[in-house]
């Protein structure tokens, strides 16, 4: 049987430093002890992400969200391995909450990309993963709360599972008449368009439980031709958008960049919905932005963005039962 389109891209895609850093025409000794970073947490790129990058520039805000770097291996104060509060949230293996009224399953620990930033890149994806067999435990434990009334499925990416796999476990969702909302956080719409197939739609379509989709883009670049299409077909199937973004030291963190970025989400029918700062993980203290950058930079995007196109900015602080606003000023 041949393999669907997304799946043999996704197979076509970069997986070491040296091919990728060939066909963007840099030279290795322009980019810094990227073999030794890449042995810690490997290399993932798709082609057609790599198609956005320019060639030649090692500073390339795409380039930059996936190629190990020496900055990785530096130990800072305040990082961890598990920066949000994942482990203390676990309720059974691949299940999160941490929130009213919400669970979040870890549905996979595949991604199509490994952003350098990942909050979960050291997650142990391995027993603490929703697999086939812990649906049950699911589905039981959501039948104790009735109180839960939203699903949010993540990961890795849980649109990196089959389409088949996706309509079972929304079936048993959907059983359940106390689930009003469903989530799915994804990065592939953006760096595998390709994912966005005829076959998922009807999925999407058929579940009748409201969905949104949160996709996850940092820079205008990202989004091409073929992501808008994407996100066309993906609305049309009754599917609220929303973006969410992180924001990067040398990649989205000037104000032009991000005024660019709601501009182009908008107008591929996408509300930018949160700037996250960067979850503090160990391996990505080089993103981290000085509080007084952040704050300048909010105030920029205030007076730049009308208020429906001005994400909102956010920590997620383990622990904390909600994300916590940044506020330009206390009250």
């Amino acid at each position: 049987m041949q393999a669907p389109g997304w799946r043999k891209a996704l197979a076509d895609g970069f997986t070491d430093v040296p091919s990728l850093l060939e066909y963007l025409q840099i030279e290795p000794s322009a980019v810094s002890d990227h073999i030794r970073a890449s042995r810690q947490f490997s290399l993932r790129v798709p082609k057609v992400f790599a198609t956005l990058m320019r060639k030649g520039d090692p500073d390339d805000p795409l380039l930059l969200q996936v190629l190990p770097s020496a900055g990785e291996m530096d130990l800072a104060d305040g990082f961890s391995t598990d920066p949000v509060g994942d482990h203390m949230a676990g309720q059974s293996p691949g299940l999160l909450q941490k929130y009213h009224g919400r669970i979040l399953i870890i549905t996979t620990g595949a991604c199509a990309v490994h952003c350098r930033y990942c909050f979960r890149r050291h997650y142990p994806y391995t027993g603490a993963t929703a697999i086939n067999s812990q649906w049950r435990h699911i589905i039981d434990y959501l039948e104790a709360n009735p109180a839960i009334e939203e699903v949010i499925l993540s990961g890795g990416d849980p649109l990196m599972i089959s389409d088949d796999k996706l309509e079972r476990w929304l079936a048993q969702l959907e059983a359940l008449p106390q689930i009003k909302r469903l989530r799915i956080h994804t990065r592939l719409p953006v760096v595998l368009p390709q994912r966005i197939t005829t076959e998922l739609l009807s999925v999407l379509k058929r579940c009748p439980i409201n969905k949104v989709m949160v996709i996850h883009a940092n820079h205008p670049n990202e989004l091409s031709p073929a992501v808008a299409e994407g996100m066309k077909r993906v609305a049309a199937s009754d599917v609220t958008l929303l973006n969410q973004s992180v924001l990067l030291k040398g990649v989205n963190d000037h104000c032009d960049t991000l005024v660019r970025l709601s501009n182009r989400l908008f107008e591929i029918g996408v509300l930018p919905y949160y700037l996250h700062l960067l979850d503090r993980v160990e391996g990505a203290a080089h993103f981290e932005l000085e509080k007084t950058a952040i704050l300048r930079l909010q105030q920029q995007l205030m007076t730049e963005l009308p208020g429906y196109l001005m994400p909102r900015m956010v920590r997620e602080i383990a622990g904390v039962l909600y994300k916590t606003p940044i506020q330009i000023c206390p009250l």
